[in-house]
């Protein structure tokens, strides 16, 4: 990649302070891990994302699109191309009647917020969830018996050619933690949700009931990516990995939860390294005791 070539280039729509060289990816990341990216942008405009992504792909250069860096994990090594950020300056929420139209840089949390102060019910189970709604729609996120599919109407991606396009319920093709925009490698831009009246006293009592579950028994006071691996068919992988005699297993500053076997933790200064040792260990050992493949919800990029 011609770095000077490709900051000219990326500089003709997007303000150059918003175009990072060498930056660190544990800074961007929930699970404090990751090298130096050799670029890393961030887009102010729909506009701006739309010229980065071209760019990336007119010039055949390596691109992510991340948001709050809140399921993916970075190697040591870093990335070698662009990561697009799209967060906090691509974040508007907008409502209408049932619906709420936000850009795909909207933390979940103040989506379940805004939709609160509407008195509209159905997004209670997205309230806990750390990541943004772009990652949200891609990867059908869902807890406590809700996720996107239930609640979407449909969304703008960015596609293969660099063009918007909308995409109904069914065009998105949602299934357990997958897409056809993780498929087909879209960006998401924006996206509306459709929710039902509900009772505002109700609603908050719901989603603080929800949370308080998550701070019960989930490890929040340490970095990670959330639930590491993706749900076994017929299992439970936490219950897997505490029954295969691994809570508390570490490996450098990576730890397979005490509080909640299903989450690695970075413990203290975690190495790329440290935690994938720890998952392939854990794998391992669950594959030898119950011969299930424990396969990772996490996403690894980055330079091996």
């Amino acid at each position: 990649m011609n770095k000077i070539n490709i900051i000219h280039l990326l500089a003709q729509k997007i303000d150059i302070k918003f175009i990072l060289e060498d930056e660190w990816m544990n800074r961007h990341t929930t699970f404090k891990v990751g090298g130096v990216a050799d670029l890393y942008v961030i887009p102010q405009t729909e506009e701006e994302l739309m010229h980065a992504i071209q760019i990336c792909q007119n010039e055949q250069v390596p691109y992510y699109v991340i948001g709050n860096g809140s399921n993916l994990l970075v190697t040591d090594k870093g990335y070698r191309g662009i990561i697009i950020e799209v967060y906090k300056a691509l974040s508007d929420i907008e409502v209408k009647g049932n619906q709420i139209t936000a850009y795909a840089g909207a933390l979940l949390s103040r989506i379940a917020n805004a939709a609160l102060e509407h008195e509209l019910a159905g997004f209670e189970f997205a309230h806990g969830i750390p990541g943004t709604l772009g990652g949200a729609v891609t990867m059908n996120a869902g807890a406590y018996d809700g996720d996107m599919k239930g609640v979407l109407v449909e969304a703008i991606v960015i596609d293969e050619q660099g063009e918007l396009r909308t995409l109904t319920l069914e065009e998105l093709e949602l299934d357990y933690r997958t897409s056809i925009i993780s498929k087909q490698g879209y960006t998401v831009v924006r996206a509306t949700i459709e929710l039902k009246p509900g009772n505002k006293v109700d609603i908050k009592a719901k989603m603080q009931d929800l949370m308080q579950r998550r701070r019960d028994k989930q490890p929040l006071e340490y970095p990670s990516a959330g639930s590491t691996f993706k749900r076994p068919v017929g299992h439970f992988a936490g219950k897997l990995i505490m029954d295969s005699a691994l809570q508390g297993y570490q490996v450098g500053g990576a730890q397979v939860s005490e509080k909640h076997c299903g989450f690695v933790i970075n413990k203290g200064n975690a190495t790329f390294q440290d935690i994938k040792t720890l998952i392939e260990d854990v794998q391992k050992c669950v594959k030898d005791k119950f011969n299930v493949e424990l396969e990772t919800e996490v996403k690894v990029i980055g330079e091996k």
